[in-house]
C-alpha cells in the first residue's frame, strides 16, 4: 500500500508542477504529462481494490451559465455520498494544479486536464481527507465528500474571456455553478460543512471561504481549510520576486481585479490581493492554515526557479535539502520566518487554526501517509488529521507552529530525483 501512496503522491505533486512549467517551456510540460500518465496507469493497476475510485460528474447546467473550462468544455466534480451520522455533512475539496499566467501557457493548458474536462480522468482515487475509511480519515470518512476539478487556471476566480484565442476565464462562474449543483443535491440541508483545498485549491479556499459560508443556512457549522495555499510574496535567490511576477500575469490575463477582495484592493494593488498573506486576517469564517514551513512547491518555483538560478547552484539543494549548504539553509529559514510572521495576526483569533510543520513537503491533507497513518508527521503529538479534527469540532484550540529545521523528525520530505 505504501508504494501505491507514493505513486499517488507523485501524481499529486506532478499535477501541481504542470500549470507552472507551462508558462516557460511547452516541451517540458509534455514530458511531465507523459510521466503523469504513466504513474496513473501504475496506480490503477497496482491495487484498485485498495482504493476508493470515484467517477467524474460533469455539470450539465453549467453551459447555459457560461461556467466552462478554459477550452469551453463543461466543468466537473467527483462526489462520494455520506452515510449514517455524515449524511448531512459536506466536505468540498478544491483541486489544485498551478496557474496559467500568459496567453501561451493558457492556450497550452486547455489541452490538458487543467483546462479541459475532455482530458480529465474519468475516475479519481479518494485518499487522505477524502478517504471513506475510519482508520484513514477518522473525522470525515462518512461525510459527503466532493472533489471539484480545476480547469480555469486562476484558482476559481476569473470571469472574462479571450475571444481571439478562444479562451474562457470562468473560474468564478464554475465555482457558482458547482455550488448550485451541490446545494440541489442535498448540501442546502448541511448541518456541518468544510471547504478545503490544496495548493492552487488551497488559495481558492481562502478566496472563497466567506462566499461558501454565505451559501449555506445560518444554522450550518461552516469552516474552511487551506492546505499548502499560503503562497508568500517572497524574495527569490536573485533578489527578485518570481511568484509576484507569475501572479501578476494571472491577475492581468484573466482580468481578476473585479473578482478580488474589495477590502484588500482598497489599499493594495490587485496582485497583492491574490497573495494569502494579505487576505487571511480579513476572513470572517473560521479557517485552518495547514502548510509546510519550507513548502516544496515554493522552494522549486518561487524561491529558486530555473529562470533566476542561471548557474544552477541551487539545483541540488532544492531537489534534496540534505545537499544545501549553510547559507542556503539560512535562506530557507528566512522564508520560514516570513511565513510564521504572516500568520501571527490570523492566529490570534480563537476561531482559527494553524499547523505549520518544518518540512519540505506540499499538500499534506490529500496524501494518506501525511494525513493519517502510523508514521504520519506530527506536531504536539497530533497528526494533521487529528489537528484538523480537533479544530473543526472545537475539541481544543490548534496553534501548532514547529521549531525550525532540522528539529522535526516526523517529516515526509519530498526528494526530487
Amino acid at each position: 500500500m505504501k508504494s501505491v501512496l507514493q505513486i499517488a503522491a507523485a501524481i499529486s505533486w506532478l499535477c501541481m508542477v504542470v500549470g507552472v512549467i507551462g508558462s516557460d517551456g511547452i516541451g517540458n510540460v509534455r514530458d511531465t504529462d507523459d510521466e503523469i500518465s504513466l504513474l496513473e496507469s501504475q496506480l490503477v493497476v497496482t491495487s484498485p481494490s485498495q482504493l476508493l475510485m470515484v467517477p467524474l460528474t460533469l455539470i450539465q447546467a453549467a453551459a447555459s451559465k457560461g461556467a466552462v473550462c478554459l477550452d469551453g468544455t463543461l466543468p466537473g466534480y467527483h462526489l462520494h455520498p455520506g452515510s449514517g451520522s455524515g449524511a448531512n455533512r459536506w466536505l468540498i475539496q478544491l483541486e489544485g494544479g498551478g496557474w496559467c499566467n500568459t496567453r501561451r501557457s493558457c492556450i497550452f493548458r486547455k489541452t490538458t486536464r487543467r483546462g479541459s474536462s475532455n482530458h480529465m480522468e474519468k475516475v479519481l482515487a479518494f485518499t487522505g481527507i477524502l478517504s471513506n475509511k475510519a482508520n484513514e480519515n477518522p473525522d470525515f470518512f462518512n461525510w459527503n465528500r466532493v472533489k471539484l476539478r480545476y480547469c480555469d487556471g486562476a484558482s476559481f476566480t476569473g470571469d472574462s474571456q479571450d475571444q481571439s484565442s478562444q479562451l474562457y476565464y470562468r473560474g468564478q462562474r464554475i465555482w457558482q455553478a458547482a455550488m448550485e449543483e451541490l446545494l440541489s443535491k442535498g448540501m442546502q440541508k448541511a448541518e456541518q460543512a468544510l471547504l478545503s483545498g490544496c495548493s492552487a485549491g488551497g488559495l481558492a479556499s481562502i478566496l472563497h471561504c466567506d462566499q461558501f459560508k454565505e451559501l449555506l443556512p445560518g444554522t450550518t457549522k461552516v469552516k474552511c481549510l487551506s492546505d499548502a495555499g499560503m503562497f508568500m510574496d517572497a524574495v527569490d535567490v536573485s533578489g527578485g520576486h518570481s511568484l509576484r511576477k507569475m501572479f501578476q500575469g494571472v491577475v492581468t490575463i484573466q482580468n481578476l481585479q473585479k473578482e478580488l477582495s474589495t477590502t484588500c484592493t482598497k489599499h493594495l494593488d490587485p496582485t497583492s490581493c491574490f497573495f494569502p498573506q494579505n487576505l487571511v486576517s480579513g476572513i470572517k469564517t473560521p479557517m485552518f492554515l495547514l502548510n509546510a514551513a519550507y513548502d516544496a512547491w515554493q522552494v522549486q518555483e518561487s524561491l529558486a526557479p530555473p529562470s533566476v538560478d542561471l548557474s544552477g547552484s541551487w539545483k541540488a539543494c532544492k531537489s534534496d535539502h540534505s545537499h544545501c549548504n549553510s547559507s542556503q539553509i539560512q535562506f530557507f529559514q528566512d522564508f520560514r520566518t516570513s511565513m510564521v510572521d504572516a500568520v501571527k495576526s490570523f492566529a490570534t483569533s480563537t476561531h482559527n487554526g494553524v499547523f505549520i510543520n518544518s518540512c519540505f513537503a506540499h499538500c499534506q491533507s490529500e496524501r494518506q501517509d501525511t494525513w493519517y497513518a502510523p508514521d504520519s508527521p506530527t506536531l504536539h503529538a497530533k497528526t494533521v488529521a487529528e489537528s484538523v479534527g480537533d479544530w473543526y469540532f472545537d475539541r481544543t484550540t490548534v496553534k501548532a507552529i514547529d521549531c525550525p529545521y532540522p528539529c522535526d523528525k516526523t517529516c515526509h520530505n519530498l526528494i526530487f530525483k
